[in-house]
């Protein structure tokens, strides 16, 4: 496998069956793990950027087989902050020392183009030397236009898989494949600075599927990939299903740095729900972003994706001396800047 690993480093592409050839084997990790670190150090040294993550609504109009805060999750104890709330985080955050807040939600009809433009712009008055992420699901690319025009940098939306058969085993028919990677491109045409991403050991996932990720990730060329297992949450469809291998996941996020190494990588929550040392791990894979929570205390245990979420101890915004004492340990340091990508060479 270390002629594939190095082919990747040095040309940054491969071939659909080189693809699969490289997940299926998940050899010479050691090697690969070690040629991520390096292309990571290249562009962002031993810097771990922070972003503080916080949770607008557990709201969602859509029905996902995966998630916990679905629609047709009846135990979910829904939540939606106000406009004062969310800014009351960023000021918490802002003192604390982030200069990046994400905004994350379900799609949350309340959240209108109006409500969301005003809340973007009084962000980024009150703190123009932050960027502001937002992660809230599929809108119209008008939508997404006015959301940038009024001064969000950046827009993270999984695609979750890259095959269109698989894309339908995750979703209820009302939602569609071509849609999700719609809005991707509009995005990405808009200019915002974009993410995508997929789980790991989704139920029905093969080789083939990732490799069909990586090949989708290397055209449309973001500037942030999340990747995290699959965690089953007991109030959805695959709520007995497996969960995703740690192994497995920091392996492609190794590979995903080969692939494009100025990412933005995260080194994700569930990577840290499934393994205690899942995001060390991450880091050491070549991952380099982390967002510890930002949400008020009383909502955060109710945003649960996936069962046993962590959102207490490290994952806190509050214990970031603890964090940075883990990341230290293993030769990294937190950096709280705005922490924009590297351009590539």
């Amino acid at each position: 496998m270390r002629r594939l690993i190095d082919r990747l480093e040095q040309k940054r592409s491969l071939s659909k069956e080189e693809w699969i050839a490289l997940i299926e084997g998940m050899q010479d990790a050691s090697y690969l793990f070690e040629r991520a670190r390096t292309a990571a150090q290249k562009y962002y040294g031993n810097a771990v950027y922070v972003r503080g993550l916080i949770e607008v609504s557990n709201y969602c109009k859509n029905n996902c087989y995966y998630c916990g805060i679905r629609r047709g999750n009846c135990e979910a104890v829904r939540y939606r902050l106000s406009e004062e709330e969310i800014l009351n985080c960023c000021r918490q955050g802002y003192a604390l020392g982030f200069r990046t807040f994400v905004l994350q939600g379900g799609e949350d009809a309340y959240f209108t183009d109006d409500r969301l433009a005003d809340l973007v712009a009084a962000i980024k008055t009150s703190y123009p030397d932050c960027a502001l992420t937002l992660s809230l699901g599929e809108r119209s690319k008008d939508s997404y236009q006015r959301l940038f025009d009024a001064g969000a940098d950046r827009y993270l939306l999984r695609h979750e898989t890259a095959d269109g058969d698989h894309y339908q085993r995750l979703h209820p028919a009302e939602m569609s494949y071509q849609g999700r990677m719609e809005c991707l491109w509009n995005l990405k045409e808009i200019g915002f600075q974009v993410g995508c991403g997929f789980m790991v050991g989704s139920p029905g996932q093969t080789a083939e599927h990732l490799a069909e990720d990586m090949l989708f990730i290397a055209k449309l060329q973001p500037q942030m990939v999340g990747v995290g297992p699959f965690v089953p949450h007991h109030g959805t469809p695959f709520a007995k299903e497996s969960k995703g291998s740690v192994d497995r996941t920091i392996y492609l996020l190794a590979l995903l740095r080969l692939l494009k190494p100025n990412l933005l990588l995260p080194a994700t929550t569930a990577l840290g729900t499934v393994d205690a040392a899942g995001r060390e791990k991450g880091i050491l894979a070549g991952a380099n972003v982390v967002m510890p929570n930002l949400s008020p205390v009383g909502v955060r245990k109710k945003y649960e994706l996936y069962d046993n979420k962590i959102c207490t101890g490290d994952e806190t915004a509050e214990a970031l001396n603890s964090l940075a004492r883990r990341f230290l340990h293993i030769g990294y340091r937190l950096e709280m800047g705005r922490g924009d990508p590297v351009e590539e060479t």
